[in-house]
């Protein structure tokens, strides 16, 4: 499943399963047709588009295309990005955290930063003990610690905001 999500207010669901695709749970059979460089005709649902790529980043997950002539900004969201989004973990290719969540349940055993602190990546932050292992808590990117919301030798819950960054 892909989310496309168009100029930041329109959301679709793609799904690509079992050689049929689906837009929003309707099913859909596109003919596509390369008329030019990064350019195609296409017909979905008998209507005919002109689609141009114009420019895609270099992950793959952020384009700008041309439709009938009018411009479009998408980005394309998997599974997996849902999931680092999920545990907090979005913020790894951009360099830097907004805030680190708590990826399980677990009990914090140290916290090794304090308000005002300059982390970089790579940092260790805290100690989370779950399922008798310690599990040391990185930073994904560079910050200033804003507010610590952890508490020494207390529960957390997954998904807990644990720090949070400048």
């Amino acid at each position: 499943m892909i989310t496309a999500k168009v100029n930041d207010n329109q959301q679709f669901e793609i799904d690509t399963k079992s050689n049929q695709i689906t837009l929003n749970g309707e099913a859909v059979t596109p003919d596509w047709t390369l008329i030019g460089e990064h350019k195609y005709h296409a017909i979905i649902n008998n209507q005919s588009l002109t689609v141009e790529l114009v420019h895609v980043d270099e992950t793959g997950k952020q384009m700008s295309i041309v439709v009938n002539g009018v411009k479009y900004q998408v980005a394309l969201q998997n599974q997996f990005d849902a999931l680092l989004k999920q545990l907090g973990m979005d913020t790894l290719a951009a360099g830097k955290v907004n805030n680190i969540k708590a990826p399980m349940p677990g009990l914090v055993l140290r916290i090794n930063v304090a308000v005002g602190d300059i982390i970089k990546k790579g940092d260790a932050l805290l100690v989370l003990e779950a399922m008798k292992m310690e599990n040391v808590i990185k930073a994904a990117g560079d910050g200033v610690v804003k507010k610590i919301n952890a508490v020494e030798k207390t529960a957390v819950e997954k998904g807990s905001i644990l720090i949070e960054f400048e």
